[in-house]
């Protein structure tokens, strides 16, 4: 048994859908694995390239399956280029099929989670509908919130997975407003019926899995952490710039705030441990601190804002190119975040029909 898990466009919550779907037929199938045969981001891992979803995955889930099967392409820079100049399908099409022939043998079900709509991969003759059809898998669409755009780019997606010889198993539609959950959760569904579109679920949005941690913060910043490790798994709400007066900060400082100021600002760095000298962290609450320009606090206030528990971490950026640099970042699930993995399997349990899905893969 096995499906291909696609997306309408970057930062649907193809991922999430996958692993919540993971978690799922994990209690019907026992040898279930997953395959993300073309991967965008990856690791170095003893010397390969494996994609960060499958590090994922294969984490949150102990699968014991070789990595490189799982991940068999990774798309580093300059791929592209080089491929279009001198690429061979055939070599990229035999690493894929050997790679799932040898999984699916060790299995009874492969997710595989494509990189995208149906047509990214196109430009080196490996689309998500390539990658399907070569594989001869089913797609399950996901697509974002709403009602006239979900169902347009359904559709154009539904297209290019046909022209390719993929049937589209239904779709799942995420991170719809909880306001209008109950109005788009019928009409889209009403709407989808019309072109024989299968709905498998519709989840509404859950902002806690949208927000980063100061953990993914440092990653993608590359920072250095000066203190508070054990708060690195702080989510991230929204993020106040250091240019006011530093009291005047504290009416910013609302649900969980990240800070970003110059490391020499220690005015304002007091400000933010007001809520936890005061024992106020709930209405004044900081999940971390970025220290820019490279300029570090002094080691007397490195050690108070430890004992607070929240990180500080320096950056060599200003502040404005670093919130800029923020603002454009898309954060991953990584298999640390807890509370998010959890909250996504519970998503997934109860707005997908599990059932139908496993009927509709079983008797494929």
């Amino acid at each position: 048994m096995k499906f291909y898990v696609a997306a309408t466009r970057q930062n649907d919550g193809k991922t999430m859908v996958s692993l919540g779907l993971m978690s799922a037929l994990h209690k019907r199938v026992e040898n279930i694995t997953y395959m993300k045969p073309v991967g965008q981001q990856f690791r170095i891992i003893n010397g390969e390239k494996i994609d960060k979803d499958v590090i994922l995955m294969s984490k949150v889930f102990d699968i014991k399956g070789n990595l490189k099967d799982m991940s068999p392409i990774a798309i580093p820079q300059g791929f592209t280029e080089d491929y279009i100049l001198n690429g061979d399908r055939s070599v990229l099409a035999q690493k894929i099929k050997s790679a799932y022939d040898r999984l699916a043998a060790q299995s009874d079900l492969v997710l595989i989670e494509g990189t995208g709509h149906a047509g990214v991969g196109s430009v080196f003759d490996m689309s998500n509908s390539d990658v399907a059809s070569l594989l001869g898998a089913k797609a399950i669409i996901v697509s974002c919130g709403g009602i006239g755009r979900p169902i347009d780019e359904i559709m154009l997606n539904q297209v290019k997975f046909a022209s390719d010889g993929v049937d589209v198993l239904g779709v799942i539609v995420n991170k719809v407003m909880k306001s209008k959950y109950d109005k788009i959760n019928d009409i889209v569904r009403k709407g989808l019926a019309r072109k024989n579109i299968e709905v498998l679920g519709v989840i509404p949005f859950e902002e806690v899995l949208s927000n980063p941690t100061v953990s993914e913060m440092l990653e993608e910043l590359g920072g250095e952490l000066l203190c508070g490790k054990s708060g690195l798994n702080n989510v991230v709400e929204h993020f106040v710039i250091g240019d006011l007066i530093a009291h005047e900060a504290l009416d910013y400082f609302s649900g969980s705030t990240l800070l970003i100021i110059p490391g020499n600002r220690e005015d304002f760095i007091f400000s933010a441990l007001s809520g936890w000298v005061l024992g106020v962290t709930e209405k004044y609450h900081i999940s971390g601190i970025i220290a820019t320009y490279g300029k570090k606090p002094s080691k007397r206030i490195i050690d108070v804002v430890d004992r607070a528990n929240i990180p500080l971490i320096a950056v060599n950026e200003d502040c404005f190119s670093t919130a800029s640099e923020i603002s454009k970042m898309i954060f991953k699930l990584r298999a640390e975040d807890h509370v998010k993995i959890q909250k996504t399997e519970d998503l997934i349990e109860k707005y997908v029909d599990i059932d139908k899905l496993f009927d509709l893969i079983k008797n494929d």
